[in-house]
């Protein structure tokens, strides 16, 4: 299950997965993943992300939600 998360949050589990920043324009960020060439945009906007947001960046960045919930724990 998704938890409701921060967007700071959910940059920080990215770079932990490996992707980097490799642009920023607004409040948009761009990530790229050095090795799978996976590209993912995130919106840096207040408040909580939606769930079905955070599906959308999942998806992007080929990651499974217990990948994801790995890497945002630490583990």
């Amino acid at each position: 299950m998704l938890p409701v998360l921060k967007v700071a949050e959910i940059i920080r589990t990215l770079l932990k997965a490996g992707f980097r920043i490799i642009r920023s324009r607004g409040s948009h960020y761009r990530f790229a993943h050095p090795i799978t060439k996976r590209r993912v945009t995130v919106s840096f906007h207040g408040g909580d992300v939606p769930k079905k947001t955070l599906r959308s960046i999942l998806n992007q960045a080929a990651l499974t939600v217990d990948e994801f919930l790995r890497y945002l724990r630490g583990k």
